[in-house]
């Protein structure tokens, strides 16, 4: 399944001579369903031309684009179904937004120029440097080119069953009346305590590696305040809450 991306650009930051690589590499990101591009009208000369985009004039203010691409992400990542971002801006100012997209699950890709601060690089998932050769895509089944780079086996990845352990760990010592702990503190959580990112694992976000068990976890509903917890089942669970 491919992941519905949103591609947000720092217009005022960001030249539209970058447009073709930055086209590039948001593609191999996912589906890009969101293409905005944010920036005064009257300086962020090109992107308003750029096929493929919206553009979004942000008026004159200070600050003025910064905030508005950071209200328009949380609200697509919060009601919108939208799973992973590509921000676009060599601006520092950016790190918090990258890292409470990445709080809410969201598989988070940056492109910037090579004055982009070191401190919004690292808050992303992964950083591309514009003006550098872009990245090879991702091979595909059977129709792998042969200088392309294989997909990380299972044996580079943390192990499920060490990984399981750990969340259940998580959600029985916060919701120890199986009431539920929300998806979005479970990230924060094993980040916090097993420097974990679910970026490293094939379903790319919390929701989805959860989901794939059906077993293991139960699912509310998407939304902000969505909560996972432990099938009753589960004979660990059981003997842990009858311990405490």
């Amino acid at each position: 399944m491919t992941f519905r991306i949103a591609l947000l650009v720092d217009g005022d930051n960001v030249s539209a001579r970058y447009m073709p690589q930055i086209m590039q590499i948001a593609a191999q990101s996912g589906r890009v369903d969101v293409a905005r591009v944010y920036g005064n009208a009257q300086t962020a000369r090109g992107w308003s031309d750029c096929d493929g985009f919206r553009f979004i004039h942000s008026g004159t203010g200070k600050n003025a684009t910064d905030l508005l691409l950071t209200i328009d992400a949380m609200e697509l990542a919060l009601t919108a179904g939208i799973e992973g971002f590509v921000l676009v801006s060599s601006d520092g100012d950016f790190k918090p937004l990258s890292e409470r997209l990445r709080d809410h699950g969201m598989c988070v890709t940056g492109i910037g120029e090579a004055k982009t601060p070191s401190a919004f690089r690292a808050a992303c998932t992964a950083f591309h440097q514009l003006g550098s050769p872009a990245p090879k895509a991702a091979p595909k089944l059977a129709l792998v080119a042969p200088s392309a780079k294989p997909a990380p086996s299972m044996a580079t990845l943390p192990q499920p069953d060490d990984l399981y352990e750990k969340i259940r760990d998580i959600i029985v010592e916060s919701a120890p009346e199986t009431k539920g702990m929300m998806i979005a503190r479970l990230a924060a959580a094993m980040h916090a305590r097993h420097q974990v990112r679910i970026s490293k694992y094939p379903e790319k976000n919390w929701r989805r590696y959860l989901q794939a068990r059906p077993k293991l976890f139960d699912l509310d509903p998407k939304g902000p305040d969505a909560k996972v917890r432990l099938q009753s089942e589960d004979p660990c669970t059981s003997l842990r809450l009858v311990k405490s």
